[in-house]
């Protein structure tokens, strides 16, 4: 889907610092540091990060469960503010209460590695911890993983984030 942003025949590129530290800043969070608490809906989490693998970048897409939504891209760039639209914030914590129902058969884990190429990488940031999973973004895309659903919401995530940069939601 991405690919179209990046040029072709474009060598690999580094991860920018700015990518870098967004990337640190939100997988170093604290909720109750971004005023979010647990709530009957979300009681256990309280973001998604959504990682996608491109020989371009990596397209990364973060999801908290005020609506908060940003979009980031390795290669440098990126789209904040997205939660300002209610589609989008709607969306967003649609992704968040989803993963609720996977957390528990991912790895809880302190280290945070980008996907390689053609692999999505999911971590669920919950109140105890960063839970991860990776898979084949094919499988993913053609229903034959059981995250597959996750990531049909968060593909929905940055639909919406598209609509409303076009002014159609």
């Amino acid at each position: 889907m991405f690919s179209k942003l990046f040029q072709k025949n474009q060598k690999a590129i580094e991860p920018t610092e700015v990518y870098h530290n967004l990337r640190r800043q939100i997988l170093s969070l604290r909720p109750g540091d971004a005023g979010i608490e647990p709530t009957p809906e979300m009681p256990h989490v309280w973001g998604v990060l959504m990682e996608t693998g491109y020989p371009e970048a990596v397209v990364t897409l973060l999801s908290l469960a005020d609506g908060t939504t940003s979009l980031y891209f390795s290669s440098g760039g990126g789209l904040i503010g997205g939660g300002q639209h209610p589609t989008v914030a709607q969306a967003s914590q649609s992704f968040v209460a989803a993963a609720g129902a996977y957390y528990q058969k991912m790895t809880l884990t302190w280290s945070f590695p980008l996907p390689g190429v053609g692999r999505v990488k999911f971590y669920v940031l919950t109140y105890s911890g960063i839970y991860t999973a990776d898979a084949d973004e094919n499988e993913l895309g053609h229903r034959k993983h059981e995250l597959s659903p996750l990531f049909y919401d968060g593909q929905d995530v940055i639909t919406q984030f598209r609509l409303a940069q076009q002014g159609k939601t």
